[in-house]
């Protein structure tokens, strides 16, 4: 069966949001935590008890944030790479429809590709070639 042809967009989609998701990582190890770590150097002129929570909030919340941009990283780049194996795999199939899912709150643009990626993934062409039917036995 031939592969489909909007599967190549959903993967090119896939990569591009998780270019978007490094360049998180990225703008949250180069500017985020130089300023949260600065009131540690003594830039922040407040009583120390309230230096010292600042700073561990700070460094909890971007460390969480930078988890949840490496796990969207992975989820991306996993599906991306899926989608293009020359051999159907339906976890590929189930990981872009994850993914789809979670580009529905990146309004306006993520919305619109992910409604549209959810639909195509789900019709029944498109789930027949990452299911193939079993041949029927030989009686």
């Amino acid at each position: 069966m031939k592969k489909p042809d909007l599967l190549v967009l959903i993967a090119i989609w896939m990569f591009i949001t998780a270019f978007g998701a490094f360049i998180g990582i990225a703008a949250i190890v180069i500017f985020a935590f130089p300023a949260v770590l600065g009131n540690y150097w003594g830039y922040y002129g407040g009583p120390a008890e309230l230096d010292y929570m600042g700073r561990m909030g700070g460094i909890f919340g971007l460390s969480i944030a930078i988890l949840l941009l490496v796990a969207y990283l992975a989820l991306s780049i996993i599906g991306g790479v899926g989608l293009l194996l020359s051999k159907p795999r339906e976890w590929a199939r189930i990981v872009s429809i994850v993914h789809s899912a979670l580009s529905l709150f990146a309004f306006p643009v993520g919305t619109t590709i992910g409604v549209l990626s959810i639909i195509y993934l789900v019709r029944q062409d498109v789930r027949d070639y990452f299911n193939p039917p079993s041949p029927s036995p030989a009686i």
